[in-house]
């Protein structure tokens, strides 16, 4: 029996071309290209459900845009490989984010984390700050009728005004009548008539709109009141069941959360396979997706899932570009309390734009940067012509800056939603410094690819408060 030879099966399909041969186990329930959060949420999710997932990469390292580097793969990236200077540390001690998030406290993100059980791979902790900028300067946003009454924000009389929106909100019951607003609940009017029956100036609506619903542009002003509503509640729920700001942050980076959604879908049997670029997405005579060829190697599956560059080009369009700035500072940004991590958001009405600029902060305290440093992403929606301009008023916030490397993406969305060609393709990531928009691609694709919506109804609460 010792001499006897273990023979390698080589797995034949009638559907692999003359001279292919098959990628790993050749027929899945799912292909997923990238390793972005997005795709290893997917993943995640899918294997959970017994679903056989082959997962691909064409980097060598887990996460795409949402990856955190060392500090030599930065450079790697940004400075063809030129050697990091010295006074920065050991690389080992750096995990910089591409794509800056925090994540909202209670929000979806969490709940995903949660439904997966996925947070027991991973350690998060508070963001010290949540800021916006008005008159020149990073000013703390309020969030109780205490801090809107302390706040700088506003002047005497505005802070009443804004006092009493934030107490009606606490107390309104969709319903109790007797909590509604002039007889009215609030999908009886628009965000915009809010506003004005509260008697809230201009300035107070654009901070409450963008720095505490997150919204990324005026179009909610016309909604139903509801809408925005419910995102300022969740702000400043989070922020009173967390601390300092309604914001978590992984420690050791963004990039833990696509490896730990990784590591889910290895323990329930998916296949991956890092360093394996795809050369080819392959459709039938009907335009349906049907599998992949990474050179001579196909695999098989009814669901093809991916990053836009993965697919043909005609299976994405441009909405826009966004321009980035990861800056390293040797010391805290002024007006920021010495925050060791904030958000500071810069509304587009502040510097005459149409789209805000974020600015994440984050430092040692969440072991992304060597001690005493500091990492700071500036990034928007490009509006003309000289991105990196664009991101001037962000930048003079930060003070003297040690090291920066810049980049401007494509913001790419399908054109269709994968039902029709079993293309499904995520959104790109905006500029936006928190991961709301991009939990609600995760639990579109989920929808649209599963046909039944991911359970949400887990309350963010039942994570204990001292994991945070």
């Amino acid at each position: 029996m010792s001499d006897e030879k273990e023979e390698t099966k080589t797995l034949t399909f009638d559907w692999l071309p003359e001279g292919g041969v098959a990628l790993a186990d050749g027929e899945y329930d799912a292909i997923i290209m990238g390793t972005g959060l997005t795709e290893c949420i997917i993943s995640g999710l899918l294997s959970v459900k017994g679903k056989r997932v082959l997962h691909v990469d064409r980097n060598n390292y887990y996460g795409s845009d949402t990856a955190s580097l060392s500090l030599s793969n930065l450079y790697q990236k940004f400075r063809n490989g030129a050697e990091p200077p010295s006074g920065l540390g050991h690389s080992r001690d750096w995990n910089v984010d591409l794509v800056p998030k925090f994540i909202m406290a209670c929000g979806d993100l969490v709940k995903i984390l949660l439904h997966a059980k996925v947070t027991r791979y991973l350690e998060f902790k508070s963001v010290d700050g949540s800021y916006v900028f008005k008159d020149g300067k990073p000013q703390k946003v309020p969030a109780t009728g205490q801090e809107a009454l302390n706040s700088s924000l506003m002047g005497f009389f505005e802070k009443r005004k804004f006092r009493n929106f934030l107490i009606f909100l606490q107390s309104y019951n969709k319903s109790d009548p007797s909590t509604w607003r002039n007889g009215k609940n609030l999908d009886q009017m628009t965000m915009r008539q809010l506003f004005d029956d509260f008697g809230l100036d201009t300035d107070t609506q654009t901070f409450t709109g963008h720095a505490m619903a997150l919204q990324t542009d005026d179009d909610y002003l016309d909604l139903k009141a509801s809408y925005a509503c419910e995102c300022i509640q969740l702000y400043v729920y989070s922020l009173e069941r967390y601390g300092k700001s309604p914001y978590i942050y992984p420690i050791y980076g963004l990039g833990g959360l696509p490896e730990g959604f990784s590591r889910l879908c290895a323990i329930h049997g998916g296949t991956f396979m890092l360093n394996k670029g795809v050369d080819e997405v392959l459709f039938n005579e009907q335009g349906k997706a049907w599998g992949i060829r990474t050179g001579s190697e196909y695999a098989k599956a009814p669901l093809i899932i991916g990053e836009p560059s993965y697919f043909p080009p005609s299976k994405s369009e441009s909405r826009g570009r966004v321009v980035r700035s990861i800056c390293i500072l040797n010391h805290p940004v002024a007006g920021t309390d010495n925050s060791e991590s904030a958000q500071i958001i810069i509304p587009a009405r502040e510097v005459r734009r149409r789209n805000d600029i974020y600015i994440a902060i984050v430092s040692h305290s969440h072991l992304v940067a060597s001690k005493g440093m500091f990492i700071a992403i500036v990034s928007t929606t490009v509006e003309t012509n000289n991105p990196l301009a664009e991101l001037n008023p962000g930048i003079a916030l930060l003070g003297q800056i040690a090291e920066r490397f810049d980049s401007v993406s494509e913001l790419l969305s399908p054109v269709s939603d994968g039902t029709g060609d079993k293309c499904f393709i995520s959104k790109s990531y905006d500029a936006t410094s928190h991961f709301e928009t991009a939990a609600n691609d995760v639990l579109s694709l989920y929808e649209r690819i599963t046909g039944e919506q991911l359970d949400m109804t887990i309350s963010a609460d039942t994570t204990h408060e001292e994991e945070y």
